[in-house]
């Protein structure tokens, strides 16, 4: 299950400012072979042992990962926190969308393919199943906040 929070809330358990929270938290901790992959993946760079960066453009600390990265490696590292996933593209929603037992925040939707049976819950309420519920739940949000003028 993976729990969507729609509302913004400022709480030691949300983290919201991602780069900043990678930098001064997450970067400092040892990283496991599937964060190391999940780093490839989403970069194309190779973590040295010294938490260096090795990609394309040549060599950088691991402070100089894509914002879209260090969110997702925040999501895994921090499992009891909420995480905000607003500056992520397609490509990291996409692997977030896999996981199971994580909390997001995102205040709009976000157009990427989301797998049919994974199970999601918005805002400790409602439940649906896949991209299919995933949108008729965004579609119902806008409504919502049409007929209260947000």
């Amino acid at each position: 299950m993976i729990d969507i929070y729609t509302e913004k809330r400022e709480s030691k358990d949300w983290i919201l400012q991602n780069d900043l929270y990678f930098n001064l938290n997450t970067s400092n901790e040892e990283m496991s072979q599937y964060e190391i992959n999940l780093i490839q993946q989403v970069d194309e760079a190779k973590l040295t042992p010294d938490k260096y960066i090795e990609t394309k453009y040549g060599l950088g600390t691991i402070r100089n990962l894509s914002s879209g990265c260090k969110t997702l490696l925040n999501i895994v590292k921090h499992p009891d926190k909420v995480v905000n996933v607003e500056e992520c593209g397609p490509n990291v929603l996409k692997i977030i969308f896999t996981m199971d037992n994580i909390k997001i925040y995102m205040s709009r939707p976000s157009l990427f393919d989301i797998p049919d049976d994974v199970q999601i819950r918005f805002n400790d309420s409602d439940i649906v199943t896949g991209g299919r519920g995933y949108n008729a739940w965004w579609g119902k949000e806008y409504e919502r906040r049409e007929a209260d003028d947000l």
